[in-house]
């Protein structure tokens, strides 16, 4: 199961859980099997069906371009970002 380092903003939602472990190929599915277990898990992280335009994914320490449909390894980690902007 993958890996996902919950947001400090989040943990109420895991019961204070830093690390949760879920299931899925890709991200989505990944942030739908924490939806389950955590309801509004998916609402903190997403705008319609689309990852929040405020964050971005890292899986195994690499930013990912495709958002929700970035693959996941059964190892994989997962972290959610906030988008930097500047110049």
């Amino acid at each position: 199961m993958a890996t996902v380092v919950v947001p400090h903003l989040m943990r109420d939602l895991t019961g204070g859980l830093a690390r949760v472990e879920a299931p899925g190929h890709t991200v989505r599915a990944v942030i739908d099997a924490l939806e389950e277990r955590y309801p509004g898990f998916r609402s903190r992280l997403c705008e319609d069906d689309a990852l929040s335009a405020v964050l971005t994914i890292a899986v195994d320490g690499k930013v990912s371009r495709l958002g929700l449909m970035q693959p996941v390894g059964q190892s994989s980690e997962i972290r959610f970002l906030p988008v930097i902007e500047g110049g």
